[in-house]
């Protein structure tokens, strides 16, 4: 069957609903397994696209800022449907993941002291080391393919680890390494009938992207002004929406990415969760369907939680959860709906390709920089952060190793690495282990 294209509108509605429907169900384990399955069925399976424009999507949806495979749906949809498959493809994508979170994010709030429920996720918590070095492996297999792309993953690692160097300059600091390299290659070849070319050719209308900029600024920042003019700058609502929306906009290179600046500034800067707590809402976001980015959410859900002003904290929370996700997911559709017409018609541009080869490296030193914090603040109970001129480095304390946490997190990295179990047997093996352990050494 030839690929589709985006003029083409030859998917109905109940097809595209049915798809994503199974979509969203199965995606579980992170952007890596995400983009596996939307590959699997929308490539291999249907055969509605062709690799070629697949992977075309991927690489603009890669450059963009948030998450990766949330963006890549709603593209693949636009591309079926039109706008109303991108409509439907992201939000499908999205909602059981929403309404996983917020059931686990209750659950948390009110019982995560309670025996079984602590031992849930005191073993949940190193399984996630081991998935979130699986999800580094497969981008290292697939971005590092020269010596360059090599020298540039190290580094953004160097970049944000020990200089602590904001996501905007790292991406735009990869970027022109990617384009500076990419340009002593040889040109790419031109876009084919095959490759999903037809009804792409036409020049985008800047007075139509103006007119759906316009439309989705006001979506995603309508309610955040009326947040502001209601409660004030100061409120926990306006401060999560204010840093989600920036979030947004300046984090690259997909989940992980973000993750990583998320949990630094919810962190240290905001103070709305601990480490711990930040590793237990990436377990709930492994373990449940959707985007992994969904994360946020428990973010925001636990700020408004312990920041409840007049309100309950139950009833904070999930206003907080419900305004993260707003803000988070919002730009997604804006990015897509405005861009996705330009970037098909300027596919196999030599400088974009090669820039984008650029991020996709720097993005595998951003996801390792994850790895190391996660593990540091999951393994260790003190992590010590020394200062040396410009540099920061973050050094556990060897006497407050968690024996137990460093168990269940050696037998996942064999179980993921040798044994190649799958996402759900691993964290359902974790959470058990976890429970036993808890027990034993409380």
């Amino acid at each position: 069957m030839p690929a589709l294209s985006a003029a083409a509108g030859d998917v109905s509605l109940r097809q595209l609903v049915h798809l994503w429907s199974r979509v969203a169900l199965q995606s579980f384990g992170g952007p890596a397994g995400q983009i596996a399955v939307l590959h699997r069925l929308v490539v291999q399976e249907k055969q509605w696209l062709s690799e070629a424009r697949f992977l075309h999507a991927l690489s603009y949806c890669m450059l963009l800022p948030g998450p990766e495979a949330q963006q890549l749906s709603t593209y693949v949809g636009w591309l079926l449907g039109g706008v109303r498959g991108g409509l439907v493809a992201g939000l499908l994508f999205i909602a059981p993941g929403f309404l996983s979170i917020l059931a686990l994010s209750v659950i948390y709030a009110g019982y995560r002291d309670a025996g079984i429920v602590a031992g849930l996720f005191y073993g949940l918590k190193p399984a996630v080391i081991a998935i979130v070095l699986e999800a580094l492996d497969r981008l290292r297999r697939r971005a590092l393919t020269e010596p360059v792309s090599l020298v540039i993953a190290a580094c953004a690692f160097g970049a944000i680890f020990v200089f602590d160097i904001p996501f905007p300059v790292i991406v735009l600091g990869a970027a022109l390494g990617g384009v500076l390299a990419g340009g002593l290659g040889p040109a790419p070849g031109h876009p084919s009938q095959e490759d999903g070319e037809v009804g792409q050719s036409r020049r985008p209308s800047l007075l139509a992207a103006g007119r759906t900029a316009a439309v989705w600024l006001g979506i995603w920042l309508g309610p955040l002004l009326l947040l502001y003019a209601a409660l004030g700058p100061a409120h926990v609502f306006v401060q999560e929406g204010a840093f989600f929306s920036k979030a947004a906009l300046v984090t690259f290179g997909g989940a992980y990415s973000v993750l990583s600046y998320v949990a630094q500034q919810a962190v240290e800067t905001h103070h709305w969760l601990t480490p711990g707590q930040m590793v237990d809402g990436l377990g709930m976001a492994e373990s449940t369907p959707g985007p992994l980015i969904q994360v946020v959410q428990f973010v925001g859900f636990m700020g408004a939680y312990g920041r409840p002003g007049s309100l309950e904290p139950l009833t904070a929370g999930i206003i907080g959860s419900v305004v993260t996700t707003w803000v988070t997911f919002a730009p997604c559709f804006l990015f897509i709906f405005v861009g996705a017409p330009f970037i098909e018609f300027v596919r196999r541009n030599r400088l974009l390709t090669a820039a984008l080869r650029g991020i996709s490296a720097a993005v595998v030193g951003v996801v390792l920089n994850l790895a190391v914090w996660f593990a540091l603040h999951t393994l260790f109970g003190e992590v010590r952060t020394v200062d040396a001129a410009a540099a920061r480095l973050l050094l556990p304390v060897p006497a407050t190793l968690d024996w137990g946490a460093f168990l269940v997190s050696a037998g996942a990295v064999l179980a993921v690495f040798r044994w190649k179990i799958g996402v759900l047997p691993l964290l359902g093996g974790a959470a058990v282990a976890g429970v036993l352990l808890h027990e034993v050494l409380r």
